[in-house]
């Protein structure tokens, strides 16, 4: 196989679990913005497909396994909470690729029941928009003369 496939193929591998690998192993294999955009969008979204099928029928299994009688709070599952009830759906899929995984993001928009098709929209936006931040601003960086002795 060509050493650039197997390249494409690992940026895009480890885009479905991180998202800012795209944007950054993207520049350091010289691709070009669109490059970048479409490895780092077809891994996140990916992930987004598999995990919002896996997560919803996971989600049906446990609630028929483990039916509880209380709630249980932890510290993880409160921040979770407010995070959904400060900025909702729009919200999580804003910061699924600053801060969560795209499995992460993606999970916890099927456990508060949001639409498939939602599900995708959102974090169809959310990639577009993140992976041209990141892939202007990797290139702008890369750009700077001290960076470029050290990465160029």
């Amino acid at each position: 196989m060509n050493e650039s496939l197997i390249t494409l193929f690992g940026i895009y591998f480890l885009s479905l679990f991180k998202f800012i690998a795209g944007p950054v192993l993207g520049s350091a294999a010289g691709y070009s913005l669109w490059k970048i955009i479409l490895v780092t969008v077809s891994g996140m979204m990916t992930s987004v497909f598999l995990f919002s099928l896996i997560g919803s029928q996971f989600k049906k299994k446990l609630a028929l396994r483990f039916k509880r009688k209380s709630p249980v709070f932890s510290k993880k599952s409160r921040t979770i909470v407010s995070l959904w009830r400060k900025y909702g759906e729009i919200g999580i899929a804003f910061m699924t690729p600053l801060f969560l995984t795209p499995i992460g993001g993606t999970l916890i928009l099927v456990s508060f029941g949001t639409k498939k098709r939602k599900i995708y929209f959102h974090m169809l936006w959310s990639a577009l928009f993140w992976s041209i931040f990141f892939g202007l601003t990797i290139d702008q960086i890369l750009r700077i003369p001290f960076f470029h002795h050290l990465f160029g």
